[in-house]
């Protein structure tokens, strides 16, 4: 094991940068070091699909929205140490809030939850005070305080399905996934008009001659999608649904229009099959999201190590928006989810 001493913690750079700016050495078994420091702190890691490789394979537990709320709620660790992005390190910290929950890059943030500031959402709610509300738990834990129900796309359908049919319903943030709701539901929804940039800029064109080129392939698409897309996919559903999908279909060939974080698990659980992410409208090769790839192995050590940075909410804030959490994980219990 390396005995090379580490720089001195910089607070003023956690300050700027949102994580710790510390100097590792380069020879260090980083997965050896981590699962020891989860072992000694009682620390469990969550991570989303959509993070790097490595943080899955060291991770605790990989999910969803929803497998990784339901997580947050039951661990028994005294540290949650979120490989996500911030809105998912809140809900953590709304549904535990006597547990100590970091966060590797506190700049992780989402542009779909960044669509949605909380001020402004109240003056639009206010238009419909009558309405309730549903939001994507892709939100800040403001607007939480704000809304009724919270859902993920796995549950979407059910938590619109449960509000009774003489009831106005504003959905937030996502646009494109109100759409898809609408059509499954027949409800008439209040969209609000945000999106995931990751799930905007698919190419209907590059994505068509990917299906000229693999004609056995399914299309497989997140419901944050654009509804072009949604309309030629063979298979729409959240994060773990795709990955339901790949394992019990017979098809050995599929276009994944979703962040490709999730390919990881996809070929670890298929490795005869053959998964294709879905080209962006853009010049570069891929479509990750930049904000979930802050996060790194180095700064998941270093958090570890200095249980920093913290995500810190105001009680008011934990208090008021948990109820649409705890709302949103009955009727997933409920619905078998």
């Amino acid at each position: 094991m390396s005995t090379i001493a580490e720089a001195p913690i910089k607070v003023e750079d956690l300050e700027k940068k949102g994580y710790l700016d510390v100097e590792i050495d380069p020879t260090l078994d980083l997965v050896a070091e981590i699962k020891r420091m989860k072992k000694e702190k009682n620390a469990v890691i969550l991570a989303h699909y959509y993070q790097e490789s490595e943080i899955q394979d060291v991770a605790d537990y990989i999910g969803d929205s929803l497998g990784l709320s339901q997580h947050a709620a039951a661990t028994e660790a005294d540290i949650i140490v979120f490989a996500g992005v911030h809105f998912m390190a809140e809900t953590a910290k709304i549904l535990s809030p006597h547990k100590k929950v970091i966060l590797p890059d506190l700049k992780a943030g989402c542009s779909l939850a960044d669509s949605c500031p909380a001020p402004l959402f109240r003056k639009f709610k206010e238009l419909h005070p009558n309405a309730i509300v549903v939001s994507y738990i892709n939100c800040t834990a403001e607007l939480k305080t704000l809304t009724d129900i919270c859902c993920t796309s796995t549950n979407a359908v059910h938590v619109i399905n449960s509000i009774p049919k003489d009831k106005e319903i504003i959905f937030a943030p996502d646009r494109n996934l109100g759409a898809y709701l609408e059509k499954k539901t027949g409800r008439k929804l209040i969209l609000w008009n945000g999106t995931c940039m990751v799930h905007e800029i698919f190419s209907h064109e590059k994505i068509s001659r990917l299906q000229v080129q693999y004609p056995q392939a399914k299309l497989i698409a997140h419901p944050e999608c654009e509804a072009h897309l949604l309309n030629i996919a063979d298979y729409i559903g959240s994060t773990s649904g795709l990955l339901k999908y790949t394992k019990t279909n017979p098809a050995t060939q599929f276009i994944v229009a979703t962040e490709p974080g999730i390919i990881h698990q996809m070929q670890l659980a298929s490795p005869d099959k053959l998964f294709i992410p879905a080209p962006p409208n853009n010049t570069c090769a891929c479509n990750e999201c930049p904000h979930m790839k802050r996060n790194t192995m180095q700064k998941l050590y270093v958090a570890m190590k200095y249980e920093m940075p913290e995500v810190i909410l105001p009680e008011q804030v934990i208090r008021d928006g948990r109820a649409s959490i705890d709302r949103m994980l009955e009727i997933s219990k409920e619905a078998g989810l």
